[in-house]
């Protein structure tokens, strides 16, 4: 029983604690940064030190230090002082500051240590004063050890040793060795190369200092030669050598003798050193980095010569501080409650353990129990509060683990979790009502139903935890509830009304459904339920909820409140699984599901390959894809070569593949030509996508099967038989060296001549022989071939041989002036002559200094007239006429000239006005009058097209009227134009005369007026007519 007194103590303090362990907020000390071991030279440059120590915590923390267990007086050394929590320690000396520091973080929730770190100062004194230290003599052969003798030091060092004087270092290898245990200088066998003044050089790693001890002369004695003898170990690691984990460990080992003895390593158990174990120094040195467990053991040295051996043993073995396994976390408990902690390291030796409350050492006592790393402490009262520490130790280090334990006592409270102010309910559910408010220590609960306490029935459960629970609820258990929570510090109540409804029902459910790719459904989800319910509706589609707002080009939700139909547009192949319509209440949740089949194309086969190939057929197999709802009913073969656009359909074997069948024989194919094939499945819904191509395949070669055809020629020059073909494309040239092989002789001849033409793409071959008789004429045929064989020949056709050009002129040339634009130019026929004329080639030119400006006109047949058109006004030309044949033009007549006229005018006639009574049509016009420049006006040219019609009636007038006679019933186009002995001038502006036109009278302006709409229309028929 807990004393009155001690009780009105908690009771006056709860105001200001937490009121339950979830809501603890730990802010004792934390250490971020933990001090460090330091080694400073002793005669440091700055005479300064600084050891880190920061922590963390609310309010924020203080420090103060401890030097080897006694605490350090800030206030009133001058030397030391505290920047933040860190140590900074000025004007070292290495008497007062050398030791052991601990750094103490604390606030009002407690204390904690640091671990502990050592300051240490290096040194390195000078050697005594000596001027050169006493003379070692020995033989030559013998072996021999120069001791270095380090004076007085702290800090690492290391040695070297000088040969007579700087910069000369003795190197070592097999012969010499300089321990860097001893410093000494080991020589196993002396060489008269090895008199002379030796020097130790030590230097400390930490401070950088060197100094140098006096010369130890090395002196060959003179009574003979050292013999040989069996190796002396003079360099040995010591019979036990402790190493720390992850630690560098370097054993030395080296002998004197003659010969040089060798240095070998092994370990006694037989166990090979692994990969990282290195040798160095000619093996006088074995060095095992990151040391771990398993590298401990016996090691043995073994120096060897031919006179003998001789060996070192030495034992490593290993230690390491602790490392936690198991630590302490910040706790909260209850007054009055139990704790236990514990926490658990590993090191070798095994650590031991202790315990610190607020930086001070704990002893077992009534409450508290202490075993190795076990801390319990029952009945918890308020002073438990505070920083524990827990410590584990061995004989090389320390380590801490920190934490916090808050003990708590409240009054109980439901601030924090008071009860559902409404909890609905389905009759004939199972009801749970929990009683949480915040305590310490718990508190004891009870319920009433309205002012009803309630107790235990068949129905009613009241659980330790305070939560209550109604078995099979009727719409009798409809009412308040309310808990009531008390400890000895208070009491609180927290109430909420339950309320019954009905069951929830599912009245329309989806179906298990199939439908095609592309179209549209509803799956419906429709309910009945109470109406003091709030509903919701969810999807999901094979087990993932549907996003309707990321997915909403596909799935929407349509309804209302009782309403959760989900409807899919443009379903694709993705869209095929399970749906399952999620309806969710204040009171339950109820699910209903349907399958969803989706049939579509097939999907691609795959891995098509080609088993067997030929000239001209193909095995092919392949996987299928996917049937996608739909059974394949059957497949496409499809191939692609370098000379088709695209993918093409081709023959099988069988001529139909059904759906059953994974392979077929392609046919058809062409020799030499590299393929690829693809398939493409099918079922009722439509053709699948096709497969990924197979690996390009060529067919074998084989004897071209395709003779060339437009086999022809004739023509060339003078002794020339020219034959021409068109040539083989690639794909029916059937394999490789492929060529032409062409036949030919002259008409009436038995024998064959044959010449070889090695370029597939040439069409062309020329036979040049000068008793080839011109135009005579030759049969010929052509052929291909390949490394395979010669295939078969094309049809024979019959060419001429080239014939020789016209040898005679035309005469009687002359040339008359048409218009502006146009030369008229006749010539006499030319007599019978021995070559065979064609035809005639007019050529003219404007400068008769310039003849290859020329232009050529060339008409076939026996014509002795041509008009030369496109020519420039009122310019000279020179002509001159050339008959020709397949061998070209022959002499040309003598040049003559002659003069274009002048053009004509370039203004359309002006002012026109027309009259219309009855059929007849009179129009008049303004005159146009020609410039210097431009030919004499002779007349004008009426035209006259009909609408809908594609007739045109000119009339010709020498003055500037004219009278037409129309049809009534017919819409008319008229244009009038001038003519001169240039051509014809500009046309004037259509007019439209319409069928309603009849007895009217108008201007060619006002017609064009009225016909504006139209002159779209006119214009492109003008330009298609003239």
């Amino acid at each position: 029983m807990m004393l009155p007194w001690k009780q009105i103590v908690l009771l006056s303090i709860t105001g200001c604690l937490a009121a339950s362990t979830e809501d603890v907020i730990f802010q004792g000390p934390r250490w971020r940064t933990e001090p460090g071991d330091l080694i400073l030279p002793i005669n440091s440059p700055d005479h300064q030190a600084t050891i880190a120590c920061e922590a963390e915590g609310s309010p924020r923390p203080q420090y103060r230090w401890s030097l080897n267990g006694t605490l350090i007086d800030l206030g009133s050394d001058y030397r030391r002082h505290m920047s933040g929590g860190s140590l900074i320690i000025r004007n070292l000396d290495k008497d007062q500051d050398s030791g052991m520091y601990q750094c103490t973080a604390f606030n009002t929730l407690g204390s904690i240590l640091s671990r502990r770190a050592s300051i240490q100062f290096a040194y390195l004194d000078s050697f005594k004063t000596q001027s050169v230290r006493s003379a070692v003599n020995v033989r030559e052969g013998q072996g021999v050890v120069l001791l270095c003798g380090a004076p007085p030091h702290s800090g690492e060092l290391t040695f070297a040793w000088i040969f007579n004087e700087y910069p000369y270092s003795v190197q070592q290898d097999s012969r010499r060795f300089i321990s860097q245990e001893t410093g000494s200088l080991y020589i196993a066998k002396v060489e008269p190369s090895d008199v002379g003044n030796y020097t130790c050089v030590v230097n400390n790693t930490v401070t950088k200092q060197k100094v140098l001890s006096s010369p130890t002369p090395l002196v060959l004695r003179s009574d003979g030669v050292m013999g040989e003898y069996e190796p002396k170990i003079e360099v040995h690691f010591p019979d036990s050598v402790p190493a720390a984990k992850e630690s560098v460990v370097k054993l030395e080992c080296f002998a004197l003798g003659n010969p040089v003895p060798e240095i070998s390593w092994r370990r006694t158990s037989g166990v090979p050193f692994p990969s990282k174990v290195k040798m160095k120094n000619s093996n006088a040195v074995l060095e095992i980095p990151n040391f771990q467990q398993e590298d401990a053991g016996m090691y043995e040295c073994i120096a060897e010569n031919r006179r003998g051996k001789n060996a070192a043993r030495g034992r490593i073995s290993y230690h390491a501080k602790p490392q936690w396994l198991q630590t302490i976390t910040d706790t909260a408990r209850s007054i009055e409650e139990n704790l236990f902690w514990e926490c658990k390291a590993n090191g070798k030796p095994k650590p031991s353990y202790s315990w610190l409350k607020n930086g001070e050492q704990m002893m077992t006592e009534a409450r508290v129990q202490i075993e190795n790393g076990a801390l319990s402490i029952t009945a918890l009262n308020l002073s438990d509060s505070g920083m524990y520490q827990c410590v584990a130790e061995n004989k090389h280090g320390s380590i801490y683990s920190s934490a916090q334990l808050m003990v708590l006592a409240s009054a109980p409270s439901f601030s924090r979790s008071p009860l559902k102010a409404l909890l609905k309910a389905r009759s004939g559910s199972d009801v749970t009502l929990e009683c949480k408010p915040q305590a310490s220590p718990p508190a004891i609960s009870l319920w009433k139903k309205g002012n009803e306490i309630l107790q235990r029935t068949e129905r009613i459960t009241l659980l330790p935890n305070g939560t209550l629970k109604i078995a099979n609820v009727t719409k009798r258990d409809a009412a308040s509830y309310t808990c009531i929570a008390k400890n000895q510090f208070g009491t609180a109540s927290a109430t909420g009304k339950l309320l019954i409804t009905e069951p929830t029902r599912i009245t329309m459910r989806p179906t298990n459904m199939e439908i095609i790719v592309g179209e549209s459904i509803v799956l419906p989800c429709q309910i009945a339920s109470d109406p003091a319910l709030d509903v919701s509706f969810s999807w999901a589609f094979n087990g993932q909820l549907i996003d309707f707002q990321r997915d909403g080009d596909h799935f929407e939700r349509v309804g209302g409140t009782v309403s959760g139909d989900l409807m899919i547009r443009n379903i694709q192949l993705s869209h095929g699984g399970k749906y399952v319509c999620v309806v969710d209440t204040d009171v339950e949740s109820l699910s209903t599901s349907a399958i969803l089949v989706v049939k579509g194309p097939p999907g691609p086969p795959d891995k098509v390959s080609v088993e067997e190939i030929t000239d001209s057929t193909a095995q092919l197999s392949w996987t299928p894809g996917r049937d996608n709802g739909s059974p394949i009913t059957g497949y496409i073969v499809q191939a692609r070569t370098p000379f088709t656009v695209g993918w093409q359909a081709i023959d099988t074997v069988p001529e139909v593949v059904n759906g059953n069948m994974l392979t077929a024989t392609v046919v058809g194919l062409n020799a030499w030509v590299e393929y690829e094939f693809r398939v493409v499945a099918r079922n009722v819904v439509g053709l699948g996508e096709p497969s990924p191509a197979s690996a390009k395949t060529r067919t074998e070669d084989a004897i071209p099967d395709t003779a060339p055809t437009d086999v022809g020629g004739g023509g060339g020059t003078k002794s020339e038989l020219v034959i021409t073909w068109e040539p083989l494309p690639e794909e029916l040239q059937n394999g490789d060296g492929f060529g032409y092989v062409v036949a030919f002789r002259s008409a009436g001849a038995v024998t064959w001549t044959r010449a070889v033409v090695s370029a597939p793409t040439v069409s062309r071959y020329v036979l040049r022989n000068d008793t080839i008789p011109p135009f005579s004429p030759f049969d010929i045929k052509v052929a291909a071939y390949n490394n395979r064989g010669e295939g078969p020949f094309s049809s024979i056709a019959t060419v001429y041989s080239a014939e020789d050009v016209p040898s005679v002129a035309p005469k009687r040339v002359r040339a008359r002036s048409l218009s502006a634009v146009e030369i008229e130019v006749i010539w006499e026929t030319l007599p019978s002559l021995p070559e065979r004329i064609l035809g005639y080639e007019v050529m003219y030119w404007e400068d008769d200094t310039k003849p290859d400006t020329v232009g050529k006109v060339r008409i076939t047949g026996n014509y002795t007239q041509v008009n030369i058109t496109g020519l420039k006004a009122n310019t000279v030309y020179y002509l001159s006429v050339a008959a020709f044949n397949t061998a070209g033009p022959g002499p040309q007549s003598l040049p003559i000239n002659n003069t274009t006229r002048k053009p004509p005018p370039d203004r359309a006639p002006l002012n026109i006005q027309w009259s219309m009574i009855g059929s007849s049509l009179t129009l008049h016009w303004d005159p146009v009058v020609a410039t210097e420049t431009e030919s004499e006006v002779t007349g004008y040219l009426v035209i006259l097209k009909r609408h809908r019609y594609n007739d045109i009636h000119t009339t010709f007038t020498d003055r500037t009227s004219a009278e037409l006679s129309l049809s009534a019933g017919d819409n008319y186009l008229i244009q009038i134009k001038v003519l001169s002995e240039g051509g014809e001038g500009a046309g004037s502006e259509p007019i439209h005369i319409h069928k309603l036109s009849m007895g009217a009278r108008g201007s060619g302006a006002s017609g064009l007026r009225r016909l504006s709409s139209s002159l779209v229309l006119i214009g492109a028929f003008l330009c298609s007519v003239w």
